[in-house]
């Protein structure tokens, strides 16, 4: 293989006319410069430069290979300026994952300020209900994904970034005896009808499963529901009650009331996964700290002692 350090000395003495000023050039002395010749002259198997008065002049071989060192350096500094550009965020593709209900609240501002800083990042977004976006991340498929995890979880190489705690609220048929109740207990649900509103083997159920047991019973489903709003009409048709998450309300039916519930409240934490490595990427930075700002929008703080306001 052609050294191509070798070609660009080359390259040097050719443009400048001698090995004299080349090596002046380059830093190196003539000597230098004539041994690495004579190298590259070895590796061709043809000579490359002619003596002509105190200087030289390139062969035919000589020639191409001048021509192919220039192209060479020329795709050389290309790659440095892609790289800086890279590094600086001003260039660059960034994959995110999520589920449907932080598309809107999360996803979309987030991404609207991205593209402020760094218009010229790719961004490539997609939805995923039936599978976990976390693994998306975990096979390399995506660089940031939107995820419901326990607090606290931990995944070897990726990091939960918490976002936003998003509480379950109650909803009631709009004449619903438990509508006129300001504040709510979860127990006051055992003994209704209920229609479910999660995946059933996903994470979000799990939450709401631990917390009706620890409220002492198990909800009746009567009628199941993978989508907040096709849950809502459900609700509104009085074939149940439901605990849709804070985000997953966005668009209330008109047939429906909301309420807090509490003893417990079952609640889903939002976090951002990102793989360890890809921390290194400013517009990946850039990005959760654009999903935080829109997040912090939606985090209810609580004073100590006191229980969250009503809706």
């Amino acid at each position: 293989m052609l050294d191509v350090r070798r070609m660009q000395i080359l390259r040097s003495v050719v443009t400048s006319g001698s090995v004299t000023a080349a090596a002046a050039h380059l830093g190196y002395t003539p000597s230098a410069i004539s041994q690495q010749m004579t190298a590259l002259e070895k590796q061709v198997g043809l000579p490359l430069l002619e003596r002509v008065g105190r200087g030289v002049q390139p062969t035919a071989a000589g020639l191409i290979l001048t021509d192919y060192a220039a192209r060479i350096g020329q795709q050389v500094a290309e790659a440095e300026t892609a790289l800086s550009d890279l590094r600086a965020g001003r260039t660059g593709h960034i994959s995110l994952r999520y589920f449907a209900t932080a598309g809107a609240e999360l996803v979309a501002p987030a991404v609207a300020s991205l593209r402020r800083k760094h218009p010229r990042v790719r961004i490539d977004l997609g939805v995923l209900e039936a599978d976990d976006p976390l693994q998306e991340v975990i096979r390399h498929q995506a660089d940031l994904a939107i995820v419901v995890q326990p607090r606290n979880s931990r995944r070897e190489g990726v990091q939960l970034v918490r976002l936003v705690d998003d509480p379950y609220l109650v909803v009631l048929p709009k004449d619903h005896r438990l509508a006129q109740k300001e504040r709510l207990d979860l127990a006051d649900l055992a003994d209704e009808p209920w229609v479910g509103s999660e995946s059933s083997d996903g994470t979000c159920l799990d939450i709401i499963m631990t917390a009706c047991s620890a409220a002492g019973f198990t909800p009746d489903f009567v009628v199941q529901s993978e989508d907040y709003a096709t849950a809502q009409g459900f609700v509104a048709a009085r074939l149940g009650v439901a605990l849709i998450p804070r985000l997953g309300l966005a668009n209330r039916h008109h047939g429906v009331t909301v309420r807090e519930v509490h003893n417990p409240q079952p609640i889903r934490s939002i976090q951002a996964a990102v793989r360890d490595v890809s921390l290194d990427q400013v517009v990946v930075r850039s990005m959760l700290s654009a999903l935080r700002e829109a997040a912090s929008v939606h985090r209810v703080e609580r004073p100590a002692g006191e229980d969250a306001p009503l809706l």
